[in-house]
């Protein structure tokens, strides 16, 4: 079954008119996308959109042989001139199932928002899954769908959607995920790609025709980082890259380091604001005993904060009275840390972890606090080592050091 993307933009396209945004700004050549409609072996269009069939004959394709144009936004929308030849667009009324004359089979999806989604099986056997914009399935029970080997859905806008299917097995390590409906809310280019690839996506240009199934020989479908460490100063923007880059993935246990700090009303402000942003499906676990996590089997792990569970560590071994560090407590320290970094190594879970980048600041003005930067650099390197992908944020912008 191959699949002509004729668009992959927003519905508005890319760059939007009249918008004078930096993303807009910079999308040209590959990176201009006009809105997102998808050309079914010639024979089944799904989403007809303004100057389809002058984009069918730039990508080298006809809309002569379509039998079927059906519509997934939740309305309508502006009128759009049906091209000499083609059907009028309908829908699917949802749950139910349409058999074409080419044997392909189109079932409706139901959505948690307005609008249609289309599972559609070709005569191959092979199964795709088109999300319109903002939607995600509705409804979803593990086991009530096989693996789909396409998926095109809006990963920057609705990237739960992703984390809901891969939770019940409709996603999985052999789906090919492409992103479509892509606006300006991500700058294109190289951060786009970024981004997507964290998700376990990509993106293609218009006129792309995709074979489903054939993905796994391609060279530039991603490969999720396992271990990733994302480094920061002072609201950076740390903790939301680490928060997004696990956000299309179910069952996330986010461990927080940091403890409740009984009174202190400024903390519990932060807490509640990171609460408030993470997925509702996420778990939360307020601990410094890391090691038995990354043993454990299951799924992802965010770990937010290093720097706080080295206080923690550095509490435990007396590391701010001079004789107890002389006396051992230095010793101690690099044991506990040596445990956590060869647990790093070992574990099969994926991990997201932050940490602080004090060392480019100002000299601490106290020993303590020179021996904590020393020792958050030390960890801060021994931590990264063990890690695929290592990435620095500076003022929102994410700075990839590895991977």
């Amino acid at each position: 079954m191959d699949v002509t993307l004729l668009g992959t933009g927003a519905p508005a396209g890319l760059p939007r008119p009249d918008c004078p945004c930096a993303a807009c700004a910079t999308a040209f050549g590959a990176d201009a996308r006009a809105a997102t409609a998808l050309l079914v072996d010639g024979a089944l269009l799904l989403d007809l959109t303004p100057g389809a069939a002058f984009a069918a004959a730039r990508a080298g394709q006809s809309l002569g042989g379509v039998g079927h144009v059906l519509l997934s936004h939740p309305h309508d929308g502006p009128a759009v001139e049906v091209p000499a030849g083609l059907p009028q667009p309908g829908r699917v009324p949802d749950g139910r199932e349409l058999t074409l004359p080419t044997g392909h089979r189109v079932r409706a999806v139901a959505l948690d928002a307005p609008g249609t989604g289309y599972a559609v099986t070709g005569p191959d056997g092979q199964r795709l899954l088109y999300l319109p914009p903002g939607g995600a399935p509705a409804g979803l029970e593990e086991g009530s769908t096989r693996t789909y080997d396409l998926v095109l859905s809006d990963v920057v806008g609705r990237p739960d959607a992703l984390a809901r299917l891969r939770a019940v097995g409709a996603v999985g390590p052999t789906t090919d995920v492409v992103a479509v409906h892509l606006d300006h809310d991500v700058p294109p280019g190289p951060e786009l790609r970024r981004r997507l690839a964290a998700a376990g996506a990509r993106a293609v240009p218009d006129g792309t025709t995709l074979t489903v199934g054939a993905h796994v020989n391609e060279p530039d479908v991603p490969s999720v980082p396992r271990r990733t460490l994302v480094l920061g100063g002072a609201r950076s923007g740390k903790s939301v890259e680490a928060e997004r880059r696990l956000e299309a993935f179910p069952g996330v246990l986010y461990v927080a380091t940091g403890g409740t700090r009984g009174g202190d009303t400024e903390w519990a402000a932060r807490v509640a604001a990171h609460r408030e942003r993470r997925p509702g499906s996420w778990r939360t676990t307020e601990t410094c005993d890391l090691v038995p996590l990354l043993a454990q089997d299951g799924p992802p792990l965010l770990v937010d904060c290093l720097s706080l569970w080295l206080t923690d560590a550095m509490d435990s071994v007396r590391a701010w009275d001079d004789a107890e560090w002389a006396g051992g407590g230095e010793r101690a320290l690099r044991k506990r840390v040596t445990a956590l970094t060869e647990a790093l190594r070992a574990t099969r879970r994926t991990v997201v972890a932050v940490s602080n980048e004090v060392g480019s600041g100002i000299v601490p003005a106290t020993a303590s606090g020179r021996r904590y930067r020393d020792e958050l650099g030390r960890l801060n390197a021994a931590f990264a080592a063990e890690c695929e992908q290592v990435l620095l944020i500076v003022a929102g912008q994410a700075l990839v050091l590895r991977g």
